[in-house]
């Protein structure tokens, strides 16, 4: 399972907008920052596959201004 984390910013004054339209995808966790305008981005999906396509829906978010992985890792399977 490819776990990966990014720092995601905003455009101006778009940060609750983009809150909103990350949290309706189901492997995706948000963590907004409480005094900056970013959100830190943790995706957990099944297969690279699942990455790759979770990922070009998350860069056509258009309150989105850059996104940027910070770590990423595959767990085995069992």
């Amino acid at each position: 399972m490819p776990i990966k984390s990014y720092l995601v910013h905003p455009h101006q004054g778009m940060k609750d907008t983009l809150i909103d339209a990350l949290s309706k995808h189901n492997q995706c966790e948000v963590i907004p920052a409480k005094n900056k305008e970013i959100i830190i981005l943790i995706t957990d999906t099944e297969n690279s596959r699942e990455e790759d396509l979770l990922k070009e829906k998350i860069e056509s978010i258009s309150s989105l201004k850059l996104l940027a992985m910070v770590s990423g890792f595959n767990t085995p399977k069992n």
